[in-house]
């Protein structure tokens, strides 16, 4: 079965994708040149991630979507998989946001682009000026019931259990006092984790959880960060 799976993915489903993420690309950069950023930079992403997973053959369920608000802007915190968590969550979330994201993948060819054209986050670490002006960015873009999707972890799992949570989504909850909300995503690692290239047909649970309360202070934020941690793997 996993061999008529990989002729029917090589031969139908990737070049129909490929065009698909060009002519997504194409769209979006052109959509946000004429304007309404917020709609040409979330809309025809959000369709091309469903479109990924119905081709892949990956089918996703979502519980939760009742504990969020589309008008209230939040940072959304989710484990981190494999490559299909960008799909399921660009896809089926159901909620305006950015991305917060490596500043390396803006040198993708024509990706990294339309990712700066629909205004993600590209996180420059380099100097304490760098980290500065990435916060500032994000309080830019998170206005209007916009918000943020960050994975704590900061890369793929090897093992598909969670990894330590870094700081950095907490830190921008505390500064802007936007309360977070856990993402479990269950599923993702079976259909394609870190150390394969291809995918397999497979269920993706996402669990959106309750809102959680951002920081009062840093000394604070410790608990806060085992309180996603737990409602995240509460759904694992």
């Amino acid at each position: 079965m996993l061999a008529l799976y990989y002729l029917y993915f090589f031969l139908i489903a990737i070049p129909i994708l490929f065009s698909l993420t060009v002519l997504t690309c194409l769209t979006v950069i052109i959509g946000t040149a004429i304007g309404n950023g917020s709609f040409w930079g979330y809309y025809p992403a959000m369709i091309w991630a469903r479109a990924f997973c119905l081709l892949s053959l990956v089918r996703v369920t979502v519980r939760g979507r009742e504990n969020i608000d589309k008008r209230t802007s939040y940072v959304f915190v989710a484990n981190h998989q494999g490559a299909y968590d960008i799909f399921s969550i660009y896809g089926y979330l159901g909620h305006n946001f950015k991305w917060m994201m490596k500043k390396s993948l803006r040198k993708l060819l024509l990706v990294g682009y339309t990712c700066e054209k629909c205004g993600h986050i590209f996180v420059d670490r380099s100097s304490p000026a760098a980290i500065r002006r990435t916060i500032e960015t994000a309080e830019e873009r998170l206005r209007d019931g916009m918000s943020l999707v960050v994975f704590p972890e900061g890369a793929r799992t090897f093992t598909g259990k969670l990894g330590p949570f870094k700081k950095g989504a907490y830190q921008l909850a505390l500064e802007f006092h936007l309360p977070l909300v856990p993402v479990t995503i269950d599923g993702s690692f079976k259909v394609m984790p870190r150390t394969r290239y291809l995918p397999r047909p497979g269920h993706i649970m996402l669990t959106i959880h309750k809102p959680i309360a951002p920081p009062d202070n840093e000394a604070d934020r410790t608990n806060v960060i085992d309180l996603t941690r737990q409602a995240i793997e509460s759904s694992l």
